[in-house]
C-alpha cells in the first residue's frame, strides 16, 4: 500500500518544512496536483516548482496533470525525477499514444478517469500497458471535497480487470480520501491512496499517525 500525502493541502508559505516532516518514510509518495485553469477551474503550481520539489525530497514524486495539454509538461519535465506521471484520459484524443511516450521518460505512467467517465473509456490497449489507473473519488480541481461512493464501483471493476487479465497496474484514488472511507476503497482493490487535507490538516508532529491510520 502506498499513501500519497497531496501537497494541495500543505502549507505552501512552510511548504520544505511540512515535506521535511515526512521524509524519513520509505512508503509513500508526494502527490503533485498540477491544475492550469482551462482543465479545472482552479490553478495550482507549474514547472518550475516541479523542477525545485524534485531536488529538495527524496520522498517519490507523483504529478497528477490536471490540463489541457498534458504532452506539453511531459516534455518539459522529462529530465526531471519524477516516479509517476498521471494524465487526465478526458483532455486527450489519443491516450494510449501519449502513455507510449511518457513511458520513455517516467518510471511509472498513469492515466485518470473523472467521476463521470466509466471504466470501459479504458481501451484493453490501455489496460495493458499502464502503470497506475487514477480513480477520482471527486470532481478535479479543488481539495477538502467530501468523497463519491460511486467511485467504489469503479475500482471494483478494475480490480477484477486487474486479476483476470494479470495486469499489472496499481489502482489509485483520490478525494476524501481518510480514515471513515480508506476501509471502502482499500477492500475494493485500492492500493494507492491519496490524501490531503487528512494528513496536511493534522498538526505537523502528526503527519505520520495520519498515514499510519490509512495503512489498514
Amino acid at each position: 500500500m502506498i499513501i500519497s500525502p497531496s501537497i494541495l493541502s500543505a502549507d505552501f508559505m512552510n511548504l520544505q518544512n511540512d515535506i521535511e516532516a515526512l521524509a524519513l518514510r520509505d512508503d509513500i509518495w508526494l502527490h503533485l496536483d498540477v491544475m492550469d485553469g482551462h482543465f479545472v477551474p482552479n490553478m495550482t503550481f507549474g514547472i518550475p516548482i516541479i523542477k525545485q520539489l524534485s531536488t529538495i525530497t527524496k520522498i517519490p514524486l507523483d504529478m497528477h496533470l490536471m490540463v489541457t495539454n498534458p504532452e506539453f509538461h511531459i516534455h518539459e519535465l522529462k529530465n526531471t525525477k519524477l516516479q509517476n506521471v498521471t494524465f487526465h484520459i478526458e483532455a486527450v484524443e489519443d491516450a494510449l499514444h501519449l502513455i507510449k511516450i511518457a513511458k520513455q521518460f517516467f518510471p511509472s505512467v498513469g492515466i485518470s478517469i473523472k467521476p463521470g467517465t466509466d471504466v470501459g473509456s479504458l481501451s484493453t490497449d490501455i489496460l495493458e500497458i499502464v502503470d497506475l489507473i487514477l480513480v477520482m473519488s471527486v470532481e478535479p480541481g479543488f481539495g477538502g471535497q467530501k468523497f463519491m461512493p460511486k467511485a467504489v464501483e469503479k475500482i471494483v471493476q478494475l480490480n477484477y480487470l486487474r486479476e483476470q487479465n494479470q495486469y499489472h497496474f496499481q489502482i489509485q484514488v483520490d478525494g476524501g480520501i481518510d480514515n471513515n472511507t480508506v476501509k471502502s476503497v482499500t477492500d475494493a482493490g485500492a492500493d494507492n491512496l491519496v490524501a490531503g487535507s487528512y494528513i496536511f490538516g493534522a498538526k505537523q508532529e502528526d503527519y505520520n499517525k495520519r498515514i499510519d491510520s490509512l495503512k489498514i
